[in-house]
């Protein structure tokens, strides 16, 4: 007996991944595959995805990083060649208490490429991890003269 689980006219109810389906792979499984190597592919990673979802504005940033569950952002400083970029949120805080070590070279590559992008100059980020305050800083750098070349 074939039922249907989805009528047509009902709106799509869209599933999330449970905190714990999250952790194992990007927590458990991915370094334990990557080894010492995990946080340089971790940054490649996160350009690379960065590339496949292009975005314009740092509010266009913040708000994907909420929606993929890599917390919030929160503008600290900007100048003229760099950002100072904190995150927050519960998924950063309870990834500070569920490791010993917290890695952010995925968000740091994400947001190089996205800014790097915008701003049509090389950019380069890296992450401050505090784990006596449970704070991570991005700190994104760029030069005006290093242009991107089409």
């Amino acid at each position: 007996m074939n039922q249907e689980l989805h009528h047509p006219s009902e709106p799509e109810v869209t599933e999330t991944v449970p905190v714990f389906g999250y952790e194992l792979l990007r927590d458990i499984l991915i370094p334990g595959l990557l080894g010492k190597d995990t946080a340089e592919i971790s940054y490649w990673a996160g350009k690379h995805l960065a590339r496949k979802f292009p975005l314009h504005s740092l509010e266009e940033i913040n708000s994907f990083f909420e929606e993929a569950g890599w917390g919030k952002m929160l503008l600290l400083e900007e100048s003229k060649n760099e950002l100072k970029i904190e995150l927050s949120g519960k998924m950063v805080l309870r990834r500070f208490h569920m490791l010993s070590d917290p890695c952010f070279r995925l968000e740091a590559g994400f947001i190089a490429e996205q800014i790097q992008s915008q701003k049509q100059t090389v950019t380069e980020a890296y992450d401050e991890v505090n784990k006596k305050k449970n704070k991570v800083v991005i700190t994104v750098r760029w030069d005006k003269r290093d242009r991107i070349s089409d």
